[in-house]
């Protein structure tokens, strides 16, 4: 897994496919290049709160990815997390069911 670092790359998945949760919104685009490898980014704006709030958050969806991501990721494919406000005050297993469900829909999507 590498991790999204330019703002082209948040652009490009910002293309793709969008899968919103209540805690969050999941970005899905195929890169199209043959590396299987999966990106993943993280953002949570302003709106969320202040930046204890927002760093808080983005420590919950890393988490989120470093459990999820390995078995359900989508390969050859950026990932995208938005946190939305709220999602702390979600229950972190719930959080990781809707990661997992949206995970599903998007490979159900992308195999049509």
């Amino acid at each position: 897994m590498r991790t999204l670092s330019k703002r082209s790359e948040f652009l490009a998945a910002n293309r793709g496919l969008r899968f919103p949760t209540p805690g969050f919104v999941l970005l899905v685009r195929v890169r199209g290049d043959d590396d299987p490898t999966m990106g993943i980014g993280y953002t949570v704006s302003k709106k969320v709160g202040n930046a204890v709030t927002r760093n808080r958050m983005k420590r919950r969806l890393r988490a989120l990815c470093r459990a999820a991501l390995p078995e359900s990721g989508i390969a050859g494919a950026d990932h995208v997390l938005i946190g939305r406000p709220g999602g702390n005050d979600i229950v972190f297993a719930e959080l990781g069911e809707q990661l997992t469900n949206a995970l599903m829909r998007a490979a159900k999507k992308l195999a049509k």
